[in-house]
């Protein structure tokens, strides 16, 4: 059984019960905490419908669109998550000066998030569009552009930050390398933490190219192939996985690292303990846009909430198996949760080293 998760009474062995139990009193822990999102903004759109024919133009299907959805998606989806979960949070990222932007920012203000957007010119807001039919995903076109912040955005990003740091109890940076992730803005969030009354959690969910930017956060959350693209080796089972993330670990000077590993659960490494194996608790896979996105908004509630990271892990394991079972990027709620609680079997957690 894992540690730190249920503390029964002197010779009474630990039952599932016992760790149901724990993991609710923590779920409530989420209500009221508050985290700091930075990080890439975009739209996602849905266009939905059915397939009967194939074109007569090309060898592909027709699909008459039925339905249409716009959501907000990257950095947008974690404080959604966020919100979902019962937490409080505070957005800040950039949007383009367009009709998507403007969009985004009317979303998110509905949503009830709490926004502070810069409309940066000559930067379109990153546009996915997503065809499905039956069930299935047909074809994504994705409209973007990898502009670097300006030095006075990057001035306005971090002045921003620095108003809101002392409300919150955790940072989240959401990397989805579409510019605004740099390292004048890796290196401000480092020196607005060591100004701080005390040093509070930084976790990044990371992309490859900007590696080298993540020195000494709290915790990163890459998946399986971002862990291999990270420490340079093929990554596949156990062994190549712990191999990794000590790699990514020893490289960042990071004390903490999540490694999502998509049907297969997660690996979850702290300095100097053995390596913890938690499996999926995903009861049926329709789609795995976001879960990441869920992944990291448990983890940082849990931290700002100071529970330990293996429960917090355990939480955040529910939360993505509920949401890979949903359309788009999904997000779960604490009822939803505590249903999968009760309902579904404790996850076995195993010891890789």
């Amino acid at each position: 059984m894992p540690r730190a998760l249920a503390k029964p009474g002197r010779n009474r062995k630990v039952t599932a019960a016992d760790i149901r139990q724990s993991l609710l009193a923590a779920l409530d822990r989420f209500a009221g905490s508050r985290v700091l999102v930075i990080g890439d903004l975009m739209l996602d759109r849905y266009l939905t419908g059915d397939a009967t024919r194939i074109s007569p133009e090309a060898p592909i299907p027709v699909v008459l669109v039925e339905k249409e959805e716009l959501l907000i998606g990257g950095a947008g989806n974690v404080a959604l998550n966020i919100r979902s979960l019962g937490g409080e949070v505070v957005l800040i990222g950039r949007r383009g000066d367009d009709e998507a932007g403007r969009t985004l920012e009317e979303r998110l203000r509905s949503e009830g998030i709490e926004a502070c957007l810069f409309a940066q010119e000559n930067y379109p807001t990153p546009l996915k569009t997503r065809i499905l039919a039956r069930g299935q995903q047909m074809l994504r076109v994705d409209r973007e552009n990898r502009a670097p912040l300006t030095p006075g955005a990057v001035r306005g990003l971090l002045r921003k930050a620095g108003e809101q740091l002392p409300r919150c109890s955790a940072i989240v940076v959401s990397d989805y390398d579409k510019g605004l992730v740099c390292a004048e803005v890796m290196g401000g969030l480092r020196g607005l933490r060591a100004a701080g009354e005390k040093k509070i959690p930084l976790l990044v969910d990371p992309k490859p190219e900007n590696f080298p930017l993540y020195k000494d956060v709290t915790a990163l959350t890459p998946n399986l192939h971002e862990s291999g693209a990270c420490a340079k080796m093929p990554v596949s089972g156990p062994r190549e996985i712990v191999a990794a993330g000590r790699a990514i670990m020893r490289e960042c000077a990071c004390p903490h690292l999540i490694i999502t590993l998509g049907g297969q659960g997660m690996a979850v490494f702290v300095s100097g303990e053995e390596v913890s194996h938690i499996p999926t608790s995903a009861r049926q896979v329709f789609d795995v846009t976001g879960a990441g996105d869920t992944v990291i908004a448990a983890l940082a509630l849990g931290a700002a909430a100071s529970l330990p990271l293996i429960t917090s892990c355990l939480l955040a394991n529910y939360a993505a198996g509920l949401v890979v079972g949903k359309t788009g990027a999904a997000a779960a709620s604490p009822g939803e949760i505590r249903e999968a609680v009760a309902l579904l079997p404790v996850p076995d957690i195993e010891r890789w080293e």
